[in-house]
């Protein structure tokens, strides 16, 4: 099959979901895919930014995708193309137009000589064989990415050029998180021997976990703990791998100040020194609403580990297929929201309902609307503080501006030591803010102030 053939299939595909034809960049996306180019190479091609092609890419797979029924990426477009070109009978494939829901392309009737079939034979082998290193089925796929182009050259940076081992992804429930690890694996995927994710949401002892990652690499797992975790570091040693564990903070203790492992789950500890402590070619990602206090207490200038604490966003892209009017007023909501796309989705859903899609209305409320998701969320988060937390919040949720340290301090009957720590603690949270300025202002999170306020106090 050639180059041309290939242009020809996925522009007709992309043509029939969206109605345009492939541009020059996104034509030299599917051309150098094909001839295994890297992302880097495209763009050389182009006189275009790597990171410019990679995002071209990722829409294009998108779209194949949706198309074509099938997960495709960079890594496994060749192979599926080639199949669809193999197969001996019509293929069907989905479409979401309801005019037309399939489409037959018959590739079988081509005559291939028998040396051909077995070099593309061997060829899609191999690219299985491959892909079998890849195991991304916890992941979420990814539909639309906004304004995070910043955070994904930092994690690039630090991954790719400074070889950080361990890096914390943190910052609050639905700000995007999840979202912003999966994108950056998109567009990297090729970088790495072995790429796993794994999710801790219900999470499992250490040894399950490692019995877990060594029978995925096909390695012979030992008895001990102690055992498995050398054979991990020595497998992070010899392959360059990507892990990602997510929702990291299922492992800490509710009740207690952030970051405090429940027993049963304290060897992680081992885990993640171990990780940073040793020397390898691997990178660990720590998804979490919550700071691990190892990794906050080692010194970033000897070990190579990162945290990357996200904020709200700005942009008002992020509501666009909301359904949403009085477009003049989206970066008010955005701002009043604290910019967190999951509190934007569950507004934008009430909005609909109860407004008839009109913002305005909506910000003629006299205070912020809690939506029942965000209840659920925050009465969850709240049972989660620590009793001396709860009483900083509470005293947060009186004021309705930001309060020095010292006068917050003098409002609660708290020892100086657990004032000090309760404090830091909501910080590595994300609950509480530190405004930098001559007076060291702190803020507690306005919507959950707003929960608070509501709900908490007595």
């Amino acid at each position: 099959m050639t180059v041309n053939e290939v242009l020809h299939f996925v522009d007709n595909l992309v043509y029939e979901k969206t109605g345009k034809r492939l541009d020059d960049v996104q034509k030299a996306v599917v051309e150098g895919t094909w001839q295994r180019e890297t992302y880097k190479q495209i763009a050389e091609k182009c006189h275009v930014s790597k990171n410019h092609v990679g995002d071209v890419g990722y829409q294009l797979w998108q779209v194949l995708s949706e198309r074509l029924g099938e997960d495709i990426n960079k890594q496994n477009f060749c192979s599926i193309i080639e199949r669809l070109f193999l197969a001996p009978l019509p293929i069907i494939i989905q479409n979401n137009n309801k005019q037309n829901n399939n489409h037959n392309f018959n590739f079988g009737s081509q005559t291939l000589g028998k040396n051909n079939y077995e070099e593309q034979k061997s060829y899609e082998d191999n690219q299985k064989n491959k892909l079998s290193n890849y195991d991304l089925t916890l992941a979420p796929k990814i539909i639309r990415f906004y304004n995070r182009e910043t955070e994904i050259k930092t994690l690039s940076n630090w991954i790719l050029s400074q070889n950080s081992r361990l890096i914390s992804v943190l910052g609050l429930r639905g700000i995007g998180k999840t979202t912003l690890v999966k994108r950056f694996v998109d567009l990297n995927l090729h970088e790495f021997e072995i790429v796993i994710w794994r999710s801790l949401k219900f999470p499992k002892s250490l040894n399950l976990l490692l019995d877990d990652l060594l029978s995925f690499c096909n390695i012979s797992i030992k008895e001990s703990t102690d055992d498995k975790l050398r054979q991990l570091l020595n497998l992070i040693v010899e392959k360059k791998c990507l892990i990602i564990l997510d929702d990291v903070h299922n492992l800490f203790v509710s009740g207690q100040l952030a970051g405090q492992y429940q027993t049963q789950y304290k060897d992680y500890q081992n885990l993640f020194q171990a990780i940073a402590e040793s020397e390898h070619q691997s990178h660990f990602i720590l998804i979490s609403q919550e700071q691990c206090s190892e990794i906050h207490c080692l010194d970033q200038e000897l070990y190579p580990v990162k945290c990357l604490e996200l904020s709200g966003m700005d942009n008002a892209e992020i509501l666009k297929t909301k359904g949403l009017q009085d477009e003049d007023r989206w970066l008010e909501l955005i701002q009043l929201y604290e910019g967190i796309p999951a509190y934007l989705q569950d507004i934008a859903a009430l909005t609909k309902d109860i407004f008839d899609g009109k913002v305005a209305e909506l910000l003629m409320e006299t205070k912020v609307v809690i939506t029942a998701n965000m209840q659920y969320y925050f009465r969850q988060l709240f049972e989660r503080l620590s009793i001396v937390e709860q009483q900083i919040v509470k005293e947060f949720s009186k004021r309705d501006r930001p309060i020095s340290r010292a006068d917050l301090s003098q409002k609660l009957d708290l020892s100086s030591t657990d004032f000090i720590n309760g404090l830091q603690s909501l910080q590595q949270r994300y609950l509480v803010r530190k405004i930098n300025d001559e007076k060291n202002l702190f803020n507690l999170s306005p919507v959950f102030k707003e929960y608070v306020k509501n709900s908490w106090q007595l």
